[in-house]
């Protein structure tokens, strides 16, 4: 049997049964920096890496405010939100290159929301070749480039754009 390791996965396992509070509330507490992951404030909004991407790149954009429901967004919010899926997408395309994105909202846990929560859009940069076998056979995604070298290449871009 061949093994990967991953043990940067357990945070990730370990942290199902956590605290009650939000996760994304929590990252805009924290100081910003390479720890939070966030790499964009906006007056209504904030762009973060996703801690546990699909792809290299995998953003999620976040209104500041605690909502669950795109229902609950004002004008304003909604408005700010597509904003900053604009910006992010053609920072990602500058950035990584990829070949196309899919953008998608999750909303409740039934449809996949892993945050349920906090309503939040993602971004996932695809390539042509970047669905392989491991997946497939052995039900293993592989990240081909470490989150904080994505997280530092995404983040110059961004403060280039500002």
């Amino acid at each position: 049997m061949e093994r990967l390791w991953a043990p940067w996965r357990m945070e990730y396992i370990e942290s199902g049964d956590k605290k009650d509070t939000c996760i994304l509330c929590d990252k805009l507490e924290e100081k910003d920096g390479t720890g939070n992951l966030v790499l964009k404030r906006s007056e209504y909004s904030f762009v973060i890496m996703n801690k546990f991407p699909y792809n290299p790149g995998h953003l999620m954009v976040c209104p500041l405010r605690h909502i669950a429901n795109v229902e609950e967004l004002t004008p304003e919010e909604m408005s700010d939100l597509f904003q900053q899926i604009q910006v992010s997408v053609k920072v990602i395309k500058r950035v990584l290159a990829p070949h196309g994105y899919n953008l998608g909202l999750n909303a409740g846990r039934v449809a996949g929301a892993g945050v349920d929560q906090h309503l939040h859009f993602h971004i996932v940069p695809r390539w042509n070749g970047d669905t392989n076998f491991m997946p497939v056979l052995a039900d293993v995604k592989v990240i081909p480039e470490h989150l904080m070298r994505t997280y530092k290449k995404l983040k110059a871009a961004f403060q280039e754009l500002s």
